[in-house]
């Protein structure tokens, strides 16, 4: 999960990087390993990118991101990563539209009507 928060937060350096950055800065860095598996990173650049991450080994990760898009719109990611997969939080993220009554009758329904198993011979 390390590994696929830290490409996500390159990916997103590399993205803000796509306007003439070259001459950005590292203002901070921290990382630190500890011998049960945690670790810690933080960076922070010249040109406003801010990351960190907290995490147990492959087990569990959370972390945030933050940078000016090209378009100048603030962008904050925060995310975790454990057992229920990659969960980003972002007020830039896409939302998806609000579920059609008719599906969520049928859902209702399922749930009151459940199906009866039968016992298929072999």
């Amino acid at each position: 999960m390390f590994k696929i928060a830290l490409i996500i937060a390159l990916f997103l350096v590399a993205v803000t990087g796509a306007a003439d950055e070259s001459h950005a800065t590292i203002t901070k860095y921290e990382n630190e390993i500890k011998n049960d598996g945690s670790y810690n990173w933080e960076y922070g650049t010249s040109n406003g990118i801010q990351a960190k991450e907290s995490g147990v080994g492959s087990a569990y990760a959370a972390g945030s991101v933050a940078y000016t898009a090209p378009d100048g719109q603030n962008i904050q990611l925060e995310y975790t990563a454990d057992e229920n997969g990659y969960q980003p939080r972002g007020a830039h993220l896409p939302t998806p539209p609000p579920t059609p009554e008719h599906i969520l009758k049928a859902l209702a329904y399922i749930e009151a009507h459940p199906f009866t198993r039968i016992q298929l011979r072999t």
